[in-house]
């Protein structure tokens, strides 16, 4: 299996999102290695002989997919026995042109502590953590967004990368059995906030199968039940207009994205 490299002298993170987007494109399996934080020509040329090693057992030249700001540790990495990529190079350049100014290359610039919406993300989880599973209603008026859903529906990894991603201030909001001894109705606290709600959903077959990990053979778990709460929920976002997601195909990635979207919430990541 070929090896698909992934270096940088900060997280490396840029390098991945970009590395892994290409490579998604082919029907190819890789052997992906990161490597972060190469900020040395003695650490550098450690990473070439890791490539070379792959080289050597597979036969097969790996990617290296890079993103490193030192000219002399870049030189080295581009030395390799790899198809190198360099993304900076390809696009700095045009981008130079265009904007009429001069790059000014920085490590640590993107994915550090002193990126500017650092603050901002790390209150906006510190908010979805004290505002999960509608754990502590009277600081709603603070939420950029409120979820609501049956138990194990997505909510709180929604709420999550809501705020770690993209800073924004995620609360959620479990529906229950006891709510549903009746019609399902929306809660005082919930209407005050109706603007704020957007609801998720998920297929019953699959609610079971979550729900059987966490508690197996129980109510709780039961097929009958998932439906049963589903269908109370559903018919509560219809009857109250509450937009909502069936997030059972989709991933946390493109939950958000769409709540994003469809909500018109402002990304807070740049």
């Amino acid at each position: 299996m070929r090896s698909s490299f992934y270096i940088s002298d900060g997280t490396a993170i840029t390098s991945e999102v970009f590395g892994h987007a290409l490579l998604s494109l082919f029907p190819v399996e890789f052997n992906h290695v990161t490597i972060p934080f190469i900020e040395t020509e003695e650490q550098a040329l450690e990473v070439n002989k890791k490539i070379s090693v792959s080289f050597q057992e597979t036969g097969l030249r790996p990617l290296v997919f890079h993103t490193i700001v030192n000219t002399d540790v870049r030189k080295v990495i581009a030395e390799s026995e790899g198809f190198n990529y360099n993304f900076l190079n390809q696009f700095v350049e045009p981008l130079e042109e265009a904007l009429g100014v001069s790059a000014k290359p920085e490590k640590h610039r993107t994915h550090s502590i002193h990126e500017k919406t650092y603050d901002i993300r790390i209150e906006a989880v510190n908010y979805a953590l004290s505002n999960d599973d509608g754990a502590n209603l009277k600081d709603y008026g603070e939420a950029d967004i409120i979820l609501t859903g049956v138990s194990r529906s997505g909510k709180t990894p929604t709420s999550l990368y809501l705020a770690l991603q993209y800073g924004i201030k995620a609360a959620n909001y479990p529906f229950t059995e006891d709510d549903m001894q009746d019609v399902l109705k929306l809660p005082p606290v919930l209407k005050h906030h109706k603007q704020k709600l957007f609801g998720l959903t998920i297929a019953a077959q699959r609610l079971h199968d979550i729900r059987n990990e966490r508690r197996a053979n129980s109510r709780y778990s039961s097929l009958q039940q998932c439906r049963m709460e589903l269908r109370e929920v559903e018919n509560l976002y219809r009857r109250e207009k509450i937009p909502f997601i069936d997030s059972t195909t989709f991933s946390i990635e493109e939950i958000s994205a769409k709540i994003m979207s469809q909500m018109q919430i402002q990304r807070r990541k740049y």
